[in-house]
């Protein structure tokens, strides 16, 4: 199982690399061109010492190896910038399209299929394990092909110069890559806990400042103090020894390097003394050594930026990798959507179920559906949304079944109201528009909130805040009907949207939305006998089943 998790990291890291390879391609050649200016810096500085120490006759002017070092330590600050800058633009592109395909995920599976997800593992997720890739593209990649230009680069420079200390290079760099892949494999582990910590921490943080009425109101405030203590003690654990591995594996490294420059050291230091080896060559070997083993070392400096990348997109892949419903490709005509037919529609999952539900909704009926706690009702309005697929039956809109249109423009056509809205850091025409143009002040105006607004200091630019405190349920309600209302959709469904409401603020929003819904399909669930006065016909649901199809008017009396 951990296995597929990994490979399935790996997969979606290499999809999102897919479409800014040549942004990564570019970065990592200029980053293997800064090798190879290296290495020609370190033949220049070597002249230049040699030549000012031993001086011979025919040797380069000192004023044009000076020019050489001062044009090549030029290139090599614009190609470390360059690098810098093509990596940094493919680590944006591809968070980027990896956020949008995030969010369009999301809103595929669904509020149904994500029931079983907190807000603060979604957000951890969206916000820190699309950040904890970055590293990957803006540092290990370049990293990587450093690490494998300047090596061989240095080695064919130096071989035909002299085979012994190319020989004992070649003999070290694979104690090096053994050591770099044995300390990444162990930190690999270390880096998945400490992610999987960390993605705890983030939902169990953010679930609690979102809860903080109720855990105040519960006492409790306490007992959740202390549980994110543990969590961010644990979180802290797993980093330092994260960091711990860290320190380790560039200990490992660093040893090897340094005797093996050390090795060469006392080879070239004795063929010198023996005169079996001319100066300017020694000099060279000596400072080319270290640049063949410092990208290494850096290279495994930065694995770890790679490791956290790897262990955020296993936890990415997981969500990406859900199934959601398949939808369509087609569009229903033009205009209002007509009738809504369930025919035998059948749908199980854990504790929830409908069974044989043949239904007809026709077009601008206003049915309320109807029945206790877990009858079936908000399993029923997702299926007509979309976010659920039946498992029995199917659902035809307009003679066309839903598995075949195009969910994003069936869902346009619909106003929904939830039993409590969103409401979100900004001011209220933007929670009103959420960027759909429109006239916002109709959609007040429709909602009962004209009045209400006018009489605020900023009008519709008041900033509200987030979950709408300070705000009335009413009020929110209303805010609510605003958008529905501004997205002008034929079929309105509304899941108990006056469940939290006392019976006068019940009464006025039940009247606002009867005449929203005049001329329009309104399908509402509905516990109060209130609601059921601006139906046609109510479906009463009992374990998943329909048990009753009457006009309202019967209904109620």
């Amino acid at each position: 199982m951990k296995d597929k998790v990994q490979e399935a990291g790996r997969r979606l890291l290499r999809d999102v690399s897919r479409p800014v390879a040549r942004w990564t391609a570019a970065a990592s050649a200029t980053a293997a061109a800064r090798g190879l200016a290296t290495i020609g810096f370190a033949w220049l500085v070597s002249g230049a010492l040699a030549g000012f120490v031993l001086p011979h006759p025919g040797q380069s002017p000192l004023s044009h190896l000076l020019i050489g070092l001062a044009a090549l330590a030029l290139l090599r600050a614009l190609l470390l910038a360059l690098s810098q800058r093509l990596a940094a633009r493919a680590s944006e592109t591809a968070r980027r399209a990896l956020f949008g395909q995030l969010l369009a995920r999301i809103e595929a599976l669904g509020p149904a299929r994500l029931a079983g997800r907190s807000t603060g593992d979604l957000v951890t997720r969206l916000t820190d394990g699309v950040e904890a890739l970055d590293p990957y593209w803006r540092r290990y990649a370049p990293a990587a092909a450093l690490a494998a230009a300047q090596p061989v680069a240095a080695l064919v420079v130096v071989a035909p110069l002299d085979w012994i200390s190319a020989a004992i290079l070649a003999a070290s760099l694979p104690l090096l890559m053994a050591a770099m892949i044995l300390a990444g494999v162990t930190a690999q582990a270390a880096a998945d806990r400490q992610w999987r910590t960390l993605t705890r921490l983030g939902g169990q943080l953010l679930d609690a400042i979102q809860g903080l009425t109720d855990i105040a109101l519960f006492n409790a405030a306490r007992r959740e103090a202390a549980a994110v203590r543990r969590a961010a003690d644990a979180y802290g654990r797993e980093t330092m020894g994260v960091l711990r591995l860290a320190f380790l594996s560039s200990l490992a490294l660093e040893f090897f390097a340094t005797v093996a420059i050390a090795l060469l050291a006392i080879s070239i230091g004795f063929r010198l003394m023996w005169g079996q080896m001319d100066f300017r060559i020694g000099l060279f070997v000596l400072m080319a050594a270290p640049e063949v083993y410092a990208p290494i070392r850096a290279l495994g400096a930065e694995r770890h930026a790679r490791m956290e990348a790897l262990a955020a997109a296993e936890g990415l892949a997981d969500l990406i990798d859900a199934r959601a419903p398949t939808a369509g490709a087609r569009k229903l005509t033009v205009g209002a959507p007509g009738t809504i037919r369930f025919e035998h529609v059948g749908y199980s999952r854990a504790g929830f179920s409908l069974h044989d539900v043949d239904l007809e909704i026709r077009a601008g009926e206003r049915v309320a559906i109807v029945g206790p706690s877990g009858a079936g009702k908000s399993t029923l309005l997702a299926l007509l949304l979309g976010f659920l697929a039946p498992t029995s039956g199917r659902i035809l809109v307009d003679g066309v079944p839903l598995a075949e249109l195009d969910l994003a423009d069936w869902r346009r056509r619909i106003a929904y109201l939830p039993q409590r809205a969103h409401v979100f850091d900004a001011d209220i025409a933007d929670n009103v528009a959420m960027g759909r143009p429109g006239d916002i002040d109709a959609a007040l105006e429709a909602a009962g909130l004209a009045g209400v607004i006018a009489a605020l200091p900023e009008g519709r630019r008041t900033r509200l805040a987030e979950n709408g405190k300070g705000l009335s349920g009413g009020e929110i309600q209303r805010l609510a009907l605003a958008r529905a209302y501004l997205g002008g959709g034929a079929v309105i469904v509304a899941d108990e949207p006056t469940a939290h409401l006392d019976a006068a603020v019940e009464a006025a929003l039940l009247k606002r939305l009867e005449a929203f819904a005049r001329g329009r399909t309104l399908v509402m669930v509905a516990h109060r006998p209130a609601s059921l006065g601006i139906a046609d016909r109510v479906i009463a649901l009992k374990d998943g089943r329909i048990v009753s199809d009457a006009p309202a008017r019967e209904a109620v009396s």
